[in-house]
């Protein structure tokens, strides 16, 4: 399960849920000019001769190729998180997604973890920082039981990878806050202790020992997160602070 899935409220309150352009290439055209041969070892020259010319032909395909390869990887990338943040768009972070919407979301999710850029994010600073929920599968989070004028407006989630520590926290009407440890099960999965609640963000309440679970960081970059928990559910957060610091 995901960080911002597994913080159920603490006992007897139910009022908490977890939470191009590219530069331009210019082309300078140099015309009528002539240079003498340049010498290169065993003779060869640089001459106009097309049969005494050496044939890098091959040479330079080899050399471009990995940095094609990659321009292409990244470009890909940056395709389907627009697709992405296209679908989520209108969905009021997954509250108002029908079950097509979560399909088509789903599959999109999929496509870019398939080309994740960060194979071990868990050892990556890329983490650490505050991330804002943009999208969930997560009925507990969006909180879809109660009316719109008590659910939380936003959702947060910080990580510090160096500490092994999470934080999760809403923001109006609640302000509700919970904090974890972060426990390595892989260079990209963690299990997930919680430890204590912050009942409007002030008001201490030890988190029960049930108060567990799992994360999987499927994808990551510098601005888009994908995890998946262990009940299922789809994360999408997007980077709001990379500079931010979880309390002591």
């Amino acid at each position: 399960m995901a960080l911002s899935a597994l913080s159920p409220p603490p006992p007897s309150l139910t009022t908490y849920s977890a939470s191009a352009s590219l530069p331009e290439l210019f082309h300078s055209t140099v015309s009528n000019l002539s240079f003498p041969p340049t010498r290169y070892p065993n003779n060869v020259s640089t001459n106009t001769s097309t049969n005494s010319r050496p044939d890098y032909s091959k040479w330079r395909t080899h050399v471009s190729f990995f940095p094609a390869f990659f321009n292409n990887k990244t470009k890909n990338a940056e395709s389907i998180k627009l697709q992405l943040l296209e679908a989520i768009a209108p969905l009021d972070r997954g509250a108002e997604a029908t079950p097509e919407d979560q399909q088509r979301v789903d599959q999109i999710a999929r496509k870019l973890e398939a080309v994740n850029p960060t194979k071990e994010p868990l050892k990556s600073s890329l983490l650490n920082g505050k991330w804002e929920l943009i999208y969930t599968t997560s009925k507990s989070i969006l909180q879809t039981q109660r009316p719109k004028l008590l659910r939380s407006r936003t959702n947060y989630q910080a990580i510090d990878s160096d500490r092994l520590r999470a934080q999760n926290m809403e923001s109006w009407p609640f302000f509700n806050q919970v904090t974890a440890d972060l426990i390595p099960l892989s260079a990209r999965k963690v299990a997930v202790k919680f430890d204590y609640f912050k009942i409007g963000g002030l008001i201490p309440v030890k988190a029960p020992e049930r108060a567990r679970g799992e994360l999987e960081i499927t994808y990551l970059d510098v601005e888009l997160r994908v995890s998946r928990g262990d009940k299922g559910n789809l994360f999408i957060l997007k980077m709001v602070d990379p500079l931010y610091e979880i309390p002591s």
